[in-house]
């Protein structure tokens, strides 16, 4: 290649480089918000028999060590596979604690607390047998009898009270049931029903003790909140928080009523707002709010939730939902799920941020360095910014370039210039600081995919292959760079995740 055609080349990169580049400013000295970190203290789960399996055990441990994990959420504590529920020939009830102990014992000995899904329903309790077409085969039917029902509540309350004490148990967090308005609930019409199960279960639960959390109604696609809060200050029906669901591929005809396109880096935080409005504007404007299930999809899609798509698409679900939500539950934190069945090969698209036979995914890596963020927010121009700052005074940056998923219905979304490589030049004001470190998750950093791809995308890697695609997985030290003249630039692939830190 003739020299005068390479300067061509490299001229051209920069100046595409220079047509992407962004100039943020940061003041170290700016007032602050708090900034809780309010997306990595809950996780979901596969069903809560999973929470006996060694590999769900090991997850857990892995999450909690790189994130700030206090809750887990799963389905089917009362599922018959738990045997907690029978009744003898004359029809009295018969509990059976052991498996219950067990899983929230699990828990609690790694420093995890349970948010407790209150189903579904064991099959001697069941109005009827009404199995939701999840593998495990749920029965999702109203109970039978609701006096038993209240009994059956009041006992597992007692019984939880007895073996962990009320000072540990009044701050788990009780939850009735699970999407009762989309097809999780046998009963109909779906709410008016669903207000009868909630009203039994929480009246049963604070007839126990008042300071057990209860709360609702645990809707997917944002429904019901508004509803909820008034049924409830109406009946004086006691809750305690509300709780609902939304997933990046919601449809905004679902969730909002209207034909709009919403992109999937926009959705959550659209419906949490909606959300956090509707609470602001009932009887109740101080209710806390749990989104108890997120994710960038809620299908199985490996250009998404196995990709490095979720880093970006965190970061920014992050920075936009900041302030008006309590507690985020991403779901799941691991592949040790079985929903649509036994899982079938390594990268599925799994929700889990870990996958089968222990290896960390991109989001993993994502969720690692964000947890490093600062409990102080520092507001800047930007949309792909998040700056704070630690109690010490050191600056964590995080800074990523999003890009669509790769998916005909993402790009058809997107603006194209959002799959292109960009600049950000970081502008540090009020600090001495002359060097930062640097954490990446990309392409290059903290993904497994293409360790996996090289070696054929085995469906049962042996164990050396999982032995290197581990070693893949895993995130390369932190760069060190000089910051000159008070200026940081960093260059970002699509797709790409930068955690900055700043002394």
């Amino acid at each position: 290649m003739k020299l005068t055609t390479l300067v061509l080349i490299l001229l051209a990169g920069l100046a595409v480089a220079s047509a992407h580049a962004q100039d943020i400013t940061i003041d170290a000295a700016a007032p602050a918000h708090p900034f809780p970190h309010f997306w990595e203290q809950m996780f979901g789960s596969g069903r809560a028999n999973l929470a006996l399996r060694d590999a769900y055990r090991q997850d857990l441990v892995e999450v909690k060590q790189a994130t700030d994990l206090k809750y887990v959420r799963f389905h089917a504590i009362f599922h018959d596979e738990n045997g907690v529920y029978d009744e003898d020939a004359q029809g009295n009830a018969i509990y059976n604690w052991s498996y219950v102990d067990q899983i929230y014992d699990g828990l609690l000995t790694r420093g995890v607390k349970p948010f407790i899904e209150l189903g579904f329903m064991p099959k001697k309790l069941a109005a009827t047998d009404f199995p939701h077409a999840f593998w495990y085969r749920p029965n999702i039917s109203p109970p039978k009898d609701y006096a038993k029902w209240d009994a059956f509540m009041a006992a597992f309350a007692r019984h939880l009270i007895e073996r962990y004490g009320i000072e540990e148990v009044s701050s788990w967090y009780f939850e009735v049931w699970n999407e009762p308005n989309i097809g999780f609930w046998g009963g109909n019409p779906f709410q008016k029903t669903y207000w009868e199960l909630y009203d039994h279960t929480a009246l049963a639960l604070k007839a126990v003790d008042k300071r057990l959390r209860v709360g609702g109604p645990s809707t997917a696609q944002a429904a019901w909140v508004g509803e909820f809060i008034k049924h409830c200050r109406d009946n004086k029906i006691p809750f305690d928080f509300a709780s609902t669901h939304v997933y990046g591929n919601d449809t905004a005809d679902n969730v909002f009523g209207t034909n709009e396109a919403i992109p999937r880096d926009k959705m959550v935080c659209r419906a949490v707002k909606k959300v956090h409005e509707e609470i602001k504007a009932s009887g109740a404007p101080n209710t806390p709010l749990i989104w108890s299930e997120f994710n960038a999809a809620y299908d199985n899609t490996p250009q998404v939730t196995d990709s490095t798509y979720m880093g970006a698409w965190m970061a920014g679900t992050i920075s936009q939902c900041d302030g008006l939500v309590d507690m985020m539950s991403y779901w799941s934190f691991s592949d040790v799920f079985e929903e649509q069945g036994i899982v079938k090969k390594p990268l599925y698209g799994g929700f889990g941020l870990i996958a089968a036979g222990d290896l960390p995914k991109p989001a993993y890596n994502a969720f690692k360095l964000l947890h490093q963020l600062g409990d102080q927010r520092i507001a800047v121009k930007s949309d792909q910014v998040l700056a704070t700052r630690k109690t010490d005074g050191t600056l964590v940056v995080a800074v990523w370039n999003y890009a669509p998923s790769g998916l005909q219905q993402d790009a058809d979304k997107a603006d194209k210039a959002k799959s292109a490589p960009i600049t950000v030049r970081l502008k540090f004001a009020n600090t001495k600081a002359q060097s930062a470190q640097i954490a990446r998750v990309d392409g290059e950093h903290g993904d497994l995919r293409g360790a996996y791809a090289k070696m054929g995308s085995p469906v049962y890697p042996t164990m050396a292959q999982l032995k290197t695609l581990r070693e893949a997985a895993q995130l390369p030290a932190p760069e060190n760079v000089a910051i000159k003249d008070g200026t940081l630039s960093v260059a970002l692939p699509p797709q790409g995740l930068a955690l900055i830190e700043v002394k």
